[in-house]
């Protein structure tokens, strides 16, 4: 076991000691490794290199079960991937509520302030597969399963509020259309191709998820820093059989924050593993991911009041009309211990629901409660996937469902049906109770028939609505995702179709959309003639809805901000010092980066320790960057075209950059001086601060500053980015 992986079991909660039901569940499942090893059925292997042959050059023999059983199970080690949500990862933790929710939901984990129930989170992309990038274009899943004492609780959702389709029985469509292109299987985990766009431009009902998925949300700076959301309606029941509608919210402490879409495709060469390795290492050294949980409740007598059908799953409710209520917290603060037995095994599903939580009648919702049962059968070989440690309730199971493929429990006993009187002479019957789950007696009395409801018609107000919610340079960057999207899309009329529904949404969005893509101007009038158009127009109370941009958002703090310091031999690492400890005092994550792994040597004739160089953890790793003072140093960077594009290629990206004293060099190229008054935004330019006799005031004051300007995530406003040779 290495260093770290000691540092990390150390922090973990040790069975019996204080650690969780689901832990210490988890813990009987649980091996090391030992010294010897044997077969599956416990045989010591005496050598684990060579197979069993006649002679030493001679044929190997099949009565060698050692080798057949390694092979054998080695071919079989793979399971269907999911079809969608295939690239994934996840982490143990623990919710709490803040008070008793029983005035709404009689639901066991939402009573108890005192009670931590434990969770499994699995966050995903939705179009790729499991080989695919992390930092793709995507809707991303986010998926809490609750180990309660009631049962298993799945919120099964995304990282945005609505969906593509209103109805589940478009879902293969929708899939089959964004995956790659079944005659030569191109492109992977992208929406930039013909078929997506074909679908989405016939399906105005998409427009609104469009709208979500070009914005920065689809590209997630971290998994820590997006929100989640339960998508549909659902409901809170409570004991006395009352009912209110409720939108679930997961809101992240560090804020909400996006990549440039320059950064992102370059990340997705240079670690695919971006978003994975950064929530792993983020739980490993103890910054552990938090959330709040939020929900809009809305009483069972307001359900046709705001203007748009609650049902309809391509519609969210403003938090301006319904405010969102934080009621409780999740903090992340394990990594699984086998990414297979636990990551890819998991199975979450909608229909996991407890008491005090029931379903509406949103079609895609429907469809969802009996998909997920069909596939987990499929991946997970069988009926009895529960049974799999990951799966399993922490509270006892009973039923007289029996056998099938890799069956675990062992149920003694002869009877296996109810009502029975064979156990002990007495009748058991469940017919009626009125414990357990108990389903809100909706009364209904329609016809039976396929048809949609008019109400779920307005398929342009709440995508207007969102534009609108955005921040100027949001709302370019929207226009950017399109225009890319589209351009690579091989037939004009699809691009045309799909510029018509813009119009929709804003002309202006549209035409600029339109622009560089060879068509003709947008054209209102012939998206209304089309199928897929609908005429029903909602009326909302808000223009604009503060909580759908993601500016200024988080805590304010620098917490978990990645740092690299670029450094060369000669750089004054006197004044360094005191800089770095006050950024890590406010809890950035620093990293040395340098021409070449090893040290370098200050002015002072100091060694450095060198973490990383610029060719193998470049600028788009990082939030910000600082250049140190120190002649030498300054002028060995600004003659490194690789620590050149490093800066110039995170100033384009809009990051904060602090260059101290002679460091200033790196940004002659953009004509930034040495005058901190012209600096241009979030560019703090410093005089090599002063620390003789111990004063390190001037240093923390350049770190406070940086931390300033890093706090601010990105400074969008930043002008002329686009002639940044990077």
């Amino acid at each position: 076991m290495t260093p770290q992986n000691k540092a990390a079991a150390a922090r973990r909660p040790k069975p019996g000691a204080g650690s969780n039901a689901k832990q210490e569940q988890l813990a009987a499942f649980t091996s090391d490794n030992t010294p010897q090893l044997s077969t599956n059925q416990g045989l010591q292997i005496p050598d684990n290199h060579n197979s069993l042959k006649a002679g030493v050059r001679g044929p190997s023999l099949l009565e060698d079960f050692i080798l057949r059983e390694k092979i054998t199970h080695f071919d079989h080690e793979r399971i269907p991937e999911r079809v969608v949500h295939a690239r994934g990862e996840a982490a143990h933790g623990y919710f709490e509520v803040y008070k008793s929710m029983s005035q709404f939901t009689s639901a066991d984990f939402l009573q108890d302030p005192a009670l931590r129930t434990p969770v499994f989170v699995r966050f995903s992309t939705v179009a790729g597969s499991r080989g695919s990038a992390d930092t793709v274009r995507d809707v991303r899943g986010f998926a809490v399963k609750f180990y309660t004492r009631e049962g298993n609780y799945d919120l099964v959702g995304n990282n945005i509020p609505v969906f593509f389709i209103q109805d589940a029985i478009k879902f293969p469509d929708l899939i089959h259309a964004v995956k790659p292109e079944p005659h030569h299987e191109m492109p992977q985990a992208a929406s930039a191709h013909d078929t997506f766009w074909d679908f989405a431009s016939l399906m105005p009902e998409t427009t609104h998820m469009l709208m979500w998925i070009m914005s920065d949300r689809a590209i997630p700076r971290s998994l820590r820093m997006m929100e989640g959301f339960g998508v549909h309606t659902f409901r809170f029941v409570n004991a006395r059989g009352e009912s209110h509608f409720v939108k679930f919210h997961w809101k992240p402490k560090l804020g909400i924050h996006g990549l440039a879409w320059d950064e992102a495709q370059k990340i997705a060469g240079k670690d695919a593993d971006f978003h994975r390795r950064d929530l792993w290492e983020a739980i490993e050294r103890g910054d552990f991911p938090e959330w709040e949980l939020g929900v809009q409740l809305i009483p069972q007598d307001k359900e046709h009041a705001f203007g748009f059908d609650l049902l309809d799953p391509t519609k969210l409710v403003p938090e301006e009309m319904v405010p969102v209520q934080r009621v409780g917290r999740m903090v992340l603060n394990r990594n699984p211990d086998n990414f297979f037995a636990e990551t890819e095994q998991v199975a979450f599903h909608p229909g996991h629901v407890v008491p005090g939580i029931d379903f509406t009648n949103d079609p895609l919702l429907q469809g969802r409660l009996f998909s997920y049962t069909d596939t987990q059968i499929s991946r997970l070989g069988g009926a009895n996937f529960h049974e799999l440690p990951i799966n399993r309730s922490v509270c006892p199971f009973h039923n007289f469902q029996r056998d099938g493929m890799h069956r675990q429990t062992i149920a003694r006993g002869q009877v296996a049906y109810e009502p029975h009187s064979l156990i002990d002479g007495k009748e058991f019957r469940i017919d009626g109770a009125s414990g357990g789950f108990q389903s809100f007696p909706e009364e209904l009395e329609p016809p039976k028939l396929r048809r949609r409801s008019p109400s779920f018609d307005d398929h342009f107000t709440q995508a207007r609505l969102f534009f609108n919610s955005q921040s100027a340079t949001e709302k370019e960057h929207i226009i950017a995702a399109f225009r890319f999207e589209l351009s690579k899309v091989e037939a004009p009329a699809i691009r045309q179709r799909m510029v018509d529904n813009l119009a929709h949404v804003d002309e202006k969005l549209a035409r600029r959309v339109a622009e560089p893509l060879g068509i003709n101007a947008p054209d209102a009038k012939a998206a209304a003639g089309r199928a897929g158009y609908r005429e029903h127009r909602m009326s909302l109370p808000i223009e604009e809805s503060r909580a759908l941009s993601m500016v200024d958002t988080g805590d304010g703090s620098i917490k978990t901000r990645k740092v690299a310091i670029l450094v060369a031999d000669g750089i004054d690492s006197a004044s360094l010092k005191p800089i770095r400890e006050a950024l890590e005092q406010a809890g950035a994550q620093c990293r040395v980066v340098g021409p070449r792994l090893g040290t370098v040597a200050s002015a002072s004739r100091r060694q450095l320790d060198v973490d990383a160089t610029f060719v193998n953890m470049p600028s788009v790793m990082f939030d910000a960057v600082l250049v140190p003072a120190g002649a030498q140093g300054a002028e060995a960077l600004a003659l490194s075209g690789d620590a050149l594009h490093f800066v110039l290629e995170a100033y384009k990206h809009c990051k904060a950059i602090c260059t101290v004293g002679e460091g200033v060099k790196l940004l002659a190229t953009l004509g930034i001086g040495a005058d901190p008054s012209k600096a241009p935004a979030g560019v703090v330019v410093a005089p090599t601060p002063t620390t003789n006799l111990g004063d390190t005031s001037a240093a923390t004051q350049i770190a406070q500053d940086f931390i300033a300007a890093i706090a601010k995530h990105r400074h969008w406003d930043r002008a002329n980015v686009d002639a940044v040779p990077a």
